[in-house]
């Protein structure tokens, strides 16, 4: 369509019902509010499989754990959730070991620790994922309420006249067809997001659970 013509976008925008205006800048705000947290999350998670991957060489390495967890301790920030995740467990095997000296029970606190900064770490990661899925899944029943209240308000409308042509009733359809290309605009960006950035999550758990199960390991041949 041409600016200038009578159907052009910005005049259906302008000239659309006040229903469908206040849904089109719903729909936008949650499109605005999406792009916002993929952006966001996206760098998060880069940051997150960076940290990780250091961190995991610098634990294989074979260096003695307790340099490790004085470097990862100084500057818990930059070192990421896995070396917080050690850290925690770290910090409690030390704590029971010079308590209680020895057996199978001082690796309960270094596990519960560790179990305790998982959760933490893996909550910090989905945060927004929530909105993500709600944004992905309601934008288009909402861009399709618009569309309901466009093309009956162009009916009513239509309803009036004597003559009833295709000019008369084409904004008020053209305008409920925007509401709905609004809501799929907000919506697939954000499916697309949730579903990517929820795998990722997913496989960082994965190197999550493993590393704790192996560091206990380590542990437990210590105590022995």
């Amino acid at each position: 369509m041409q600016a200038s013509s009578d159907l052009s976008l910005i005049t259906l925008l302008i000239e659309a019902s006040i229903p469908v205006q206040i849904v089109m800048l719903v729909l936008l705000g949650i499109s605005i509010l999406s792009w916002t947290y993929i952006f966001s999350k996206r760098s998060t998670l880069k940051r997150a499989n960076e940290q990780t991957r250091r961190f995991e060489d610098d634990f294989w390495a074979g260096g003695d754990l307790s340099v490790l967890q004085q470097a990862v301790a100084t500057r818990r920030a930059e070192h990421g959730a896995l070396a917080r995740i050690f850290d925690a467990g770290m910090t409690e095997f030390v704590k029971a070991r010079r308590n209680n000296g020895g057996g199978e029970a001082i690796l309960d606190g270094p596990r519960r620790a560790m179990r305790a900064t998982y959760q933490r770490e893996m909550d910090g990661l989905e945060s927004h994922l929530n909105f993500l899925a709600s944004a992905g899944s309601v934008s288009p029943y909402i861009g399709l309420l618009g569309t309901v209240w466009g093309i009956m308000h162009a009916f009513i409308g239509l309803s009036s006249m004597q003559q009833a042509t295709l000019s008369a009733v084409a904004p008020g359809i053209a305008e409920a067809l925007i509401a709905t290309a609004i809501g799929l605009f907000a919506a697939i960006p954000a499916v697309v997001a949730y579903n990517r950035y929820t795998n990722e999550i997913d496989r960082l758990s994965i190197r999550f659970d493993s590393f704790i199960d192996e560091f206990l390991n380590i542990l437990q041949r210590q105590v022995h």
